[in-house]
Formats: structure tokens, C-alpha cells, sequence
């Protein structure tokens, strides 16, 4: 397959949206949009109306709540529930579905099974650090958080119960029984919170957490019916690939050989444990350096907790697509860890080209999402969430994580053609380079909230970014600096374009000044409608200025399309 066959299939995947997923975690509940298309060109249309609506019955919640009960829900029980589970089964799953499926499953079964009682253990300690070592919220503004310390913890452990049934799930891709299982579990819990926070807004934390352990409830009987009714049923074709004949040879039982489970197993299990607990700490640092620190109250955390997610959204929307079907294309094309000037001089000008282009895309994305989300930042938080989020920190926040945003686009493209490109030693330097700078993200974070409040966790992102960014500059300059081609002239914008920016992020600020949010819904179309003429300007003169991009977004992204039209 050439270069520019390659082109064409990675350019098939960004612009159809083969793997299209947005995280979005409002309140507790972590909601993915999944939008995948099959090799008949179908998608999963019932899983986005889902997603759809569970946005919006949460966009409702958040009119009805006190910031302080969104943090202490978002950040603190979430917290305590995700850690849990991490701690009981993250590695277990790893080593489980490390082998393939042939191995001897009554073992694996029985290995996570382990799951369950390991759960119970953390569940219970890291619970009596919830009530007796960390800041109590005032009864009076979170009441009932004991009893959620003890539910969420308790909706842990039931999730745990489905452990083997997702396992086995998992090894033999039963990809419809988990989008069901999700979907269905998401949207129950959704609008159970809505109806108890409409109709008993009193109850709490009683009302997350109860919703949280109906969530888990609804989440562990769909897998395990699921497999009741499949096993049930000897007619299926799905049982001749199944290591299992009866619902009961799910349950923990001695094997044949006398061993409860596979201790190579075991070990690796183990051994995942201690790789990717540091790497929890990472994941989860901001909310445990919120927990355990202090550094914010419960109001700032659960609106920061609320605007960092809506931020993320576009991010993992526009170019998280781009991002992984790009990184396809450079490492087919070029030859890692080898020497520009050794490998095929038309992969290397095609990679080059795609590049500079990539980086153009990303410069202009992000700097539009920056300039524009500046001045409609107060108003995207108001529409959505109403004056608690509106108000104080929350439009701050946002319009900070619209340079993040900026900061992302552009790492997104570097790292993916870095990745492709670096020898596998090379690769191993970056990542402990990316551990270091990750762990020193904890600190600065730490340092900046106090300085700054909610916003110092952005912009300790946005310096761990820059960083990133730094260091695949430097590499891709090095990769091509013997040879004819200058991708990183993609990050260059013309005079003109620039002052467009510039004259539209003016006109929009002093139109939110005078229009927005006071003022009724008459100024704020006003408002959005000297938005919509600045950005229709700003795009129509990157039309007329930067034709390199222009010219290849019409001729990769725009033939798959018609492509596809003919086939």
C-alpha cells in the first residue's frame, strides 16, 4: 500500500468518524458518547440518542443542586468509588485479558472472583479515611454524607459481583452487551437522579448515592441475564466459542487439577499492580490533591470539576478522531527509529506535507476555540448549568481551559507523528521524561491552587503541555533538519489572518460587555449573532489565506466522502 493510499484511508477515518468518543463526566456519572461504524458502514445511532439524552437530563440536574453537593458528589464519593475499584480489579482485568482465550478459564473465573472480597477490604478502609481522616462537609449544606461514604463504597463492591461475567464478556467481544449494559445503566440512573432531585431535593446525598447503587445494580444483572438467557439456550452459536456450558460454571469452583487458580496468573497480576498504581495517582491527581490537600472548598470543586469536563468535550470531539487515525498513517509510512534522509524520500515528503497541514488544522482550531470562548464562555456556562455555574469561578475556568484546548489541539498532532517516528528506546526516554513531568504536575499543582484558586490546576496543565509540545518541536526538527522539508512552517499563520483574529476576540469581548448575560435573552442572540459575523469572517479569510490547508482538506477529507458515495 503506497503513501497516499494510506493518506486516503487515515483521512476516511477522521472525516467519517470511525471511533468517535466523547468523555463527559457531569455530576457522578461518566457519560460516553461511542458512535461506531461497522464494516457495512452502520453505527450505533439508539447509543448516541441515549448519550443524547442523559446530557440533557444532567444539564437539568445541575439547575436543581449547590455547588457544594456537585463536589463533594463529583470529587469526593467519585473518588472514592473509582479508587476502590482500581485497587480491587484494574490489575486483575489486565492479566485476565492478557493470554487470549485459550487458557483454563475455571482459573481465570476463580481469579476474579478474588475481586470481590479484595473490594470489600478497600472499600472499607478507604471508606473510614473518607469519614475519619479527611474535612467532613457542614450537615447543614451536604447532609447525609456518611451515609454516602457507605453506599458509594457499597455500589463498589456490587459492581465487582460482574467482574468474570465482563471479563469473559470482554475476551470474546460481546461489544453490543456492553454498549447495551452502559446505555441502558446510564440513562436509568440519569433519570432516577432527575426525578429524585425534582421531587425530594432534601434527600441529599441520599438521592446520588442511592442512584449510584441502582446504577451498578442495573449494570451487574444486564451481564449476568445476559449470560443466563445465552447459556439457557444450547440452539446459540455463541456457545461453541464459549469456555463455559452452565450459569453455574461462572461460579467460583475447584478445578480438575486441584489448583483454585493460575498463579502465573497470579504473578502477573501482581505485576500490572505495581506499573499502573502510580499511574492511577496520575489520572486521578487533580481530585487528589483536591481530597486530600484542601486546596479548594467543596463549591470551587465541584464547578471546576463540572467545567473541566465540558472543556474536554471539544477536545475529545474535534481531535482525538484526527489524532489516532493520523498516528495510523505516519507509522505505516515511515520506517521508526530510521533517519529521514534512509528512508523512501516520497513517504517522507508525503508524511511531511500531512503534517505541516495537521498543525495548521490544529493552530487554527484551537486558536478560534480560544479567541471565541472567551467571550462566550459566561454564557455556554449559563445556558448550561444557570447562575451556579455562571457566576464566580466558572467563566474563568472555562476561558482558561480555552488556551488549554489550544495547547492540546496542537500536542495532539506533534506526539502522534513523535510516537510514530521514534525508535523504541527513543519512545522509552519520552515516557519517563513523561512520568517525571507528570509527577511534578502534582506539585505545581498543589503550589498554583494555592496561589490562584481552581484556575492553577489549568494552568498547570497548560505549562505540562507546553512542555510536551517543547520536546516534539525539538524532535521533528531534528527528524527533518537534514532534509528539504519544513512541516513546522504548518505553525506559521499569515499577517492578515492573525489580525483577524485579534480584531474578532476585540469586537466579542466588547459585545459580551455591553450584551451579555444581564440583559435577557433579546441581547444575548444579539450577542451570539456578532459572534457568528466575526466567525464567519475569521473563516472566510483562513479561506483565502491559507490555500495549502484548504487544498488538502478538499483533496484527502473531502475524497473518502465521495468515495464511499461510488462504492
Amino acid at each position: 500500500m503506497g503513501s497516499q493510499e494510506v493518506l486516503g484511508h487515515a483521512a476516511r477515518l477522521a472525516s467519517s468518524g470511525l471511533l468517535l468518543q466523547i468523555t463527559l463526566r457531569v455530576l457522578d456519572t461518566e457519560v460516553i458518547f461511542i458512535c461506531c461504524w461497522d464494516a457495512e458502514g452502520s453505527h450505533s445511532v439508539n447509543e448516541v440518542l441515549f448519550r443524547l439524552i442523559t446530557f440533557v437530563l444532567n444539564a437539568f440536574i445541575l439547575r436543581f443542586l449547590s455547588k457544594e453537593i456537585v463536589g463533594v458528589v463529583n470529587v469526593r464519593l467519585t473518588l472514592l468509588y473509582s479508587t476502590t475499584l482500581f485497587l480491587a480489579r484494574e490489575a486483575f482485568r489486565r492479566a485476565c485479558l492478557s493470554g487470549g482465550t485459550q487458557r483454563d478459564w475455571s482459573q481465570t473465573l476463580n481469579l476474579l472472583w478474588l475481586t470481590v472480597p479484595l473490594g470489600v477490604f478497600w472499600s472499607l478502609f478507604l471508606g473510614w479515611i473518607w469519614l475519619q481522616l479527611l474535612e467532613v462537609p457542614d450537615p447543614n449544606v451536604v447532609p447525609h454524607y456518611a451515609t454516602g461514604v457507605v453506599l458509594f463504597g457499597l455500589s463498589a463492591v456490587v459492581e465487582l459481583l460482574g467482574e468474570p461475567f465482563w471479563v469473559l464478556a470482554q475476551a470474546h467481544m460481546f461489544v453490543k452487551l456492553k454498549v447495551i449494559a452502559e446505555s441502558l445503566s446510564v440513562i436509568l440512573k440519569s433519570v432516577l437522579t432527575a426525578f429524585l432531585v425534582l421531587w425530594l431535593p432534601h434527600w441529599g446525598l441520599y438521592i446520588f448515592s442511592l442512584a449510584q447503587l441502582f446504577y451498578t445494580t442495573v449494570l451487574v444483572l444486564c451481564y449476568v441475564i445476559y449470560f443466563t438467557k445465552l447459556l439457557g439456550s444450547p440452539e446459540s452459536t455463541k456457545l461453541q466459542t464459549l469456555p463455559v456450558s452452565r450459569i453455574t460454571d461462572l461460579l467460583p469452583n475447584i478445578t480438575r487439577n486441584g489448583a483454585f487458580i493460575n498463579w502465573k496468573e497470579a504473578k502477573l497480576t501482581w505485576s500490572f499492580f505495581k506499573q499502573s498504581f502510580l499511574k492511577q495517582i496520575l489520572t486521578e491527581g487533580e481530585r487528589y490533591v483536591m481530597t486530600f490537600l484542601n486546596v479548594l472548598n467543596f463549591g470551587d470543586q465541584g464547578v471546576y470539576d463540572i467545567v473541566n469536563n465540558l472543556g474536554s468535550l471539544v477536545a475529545r470531539l474535534i481531535f482525538q478522531p484526527i489524532e489516532e487515525s493520523f498516528y495510523i498513517f505516519f507509522a505505516k509510512v515511515l520506517e521508526r527509529g530510521k533517519d529521514a534522509t534512509l528512508q523512501k524520500q516520497e513517504d517522507v515528503a508525503v508524511a511531511a506535507a500531512v503534517l505541516e497541514s495537521l498543525l495548521k488544522l490544529a493552530l487554527l482550531a484551537g486558536l478560534t476555540i480560544t479567541v471565541f470562548g472567551f467571550a462566550y464562555s459566561q454564557l455556554a456556562l449559563d445556558i448550561y448549568g444557570g447562575t451556579m455555574l455562571s457566576s464566580g469561578s466558572g467563566p474563568v475556568l472555562l476561558r482558561s481551559y480555552c488556551l488549554y484546548v489550544l495547547l492540546l489541539a496542537i500536542n495532539g498532532v506533534t506526539e502522534c507523528f513523535t510516537f510514530a517516528a521514534m525508535s523504541k528506546e527513543e519512545v522509552d526516554r519520552y515516557n519517563f521524561v513523561m512520568l517525571a513531568l507528570s509527577s511534578s504536575f502534582l506539585v505545581l499543582s498543589y503550589l498554583l491552587t494555592r496561589w490562584c484558586g481552581s484556575v492553577g490546576f489549568i494552568l498547570a496543565n497548560c505549562f505540562n503541555m507546553g512542555i510536551r509540545i517543547t520536546q516534539s518541536l525539538c524532535f521533528i526538527h531534528r527528524y527533518y533538519r537534514r532534509s528539504p522539508h519544513r512541516p513546522l512552517a504548518g505553525l506559521h499563520l499569515s499577517p492578515v489572518l492573525l489580525g483577524t483574529f485579534a480584531l474578532s476576540g476585540g469586537v466579542t469581548a466588547v459585545s459580551e460587555v455591553f450584551l451579555c448575560c444581564e440583559q435577557g435573552w433579546p441581547a444575548r442572540l444579539a450577542h451570539i449573532a456578532v459572534g457568528a459575523f466575526c466567525l464567519g469572517a475569521t473563516l472566510g479569510t483562513a479561506f483565502l489565506t491559507e490555500t495549502k490547508l484548504i487544498h488538502f482538506l478538499r483533496t484527502q477529507l473531502g475524497v473518502p466522502r465521495r468515495t464511499d458515495k461510488m462504492t
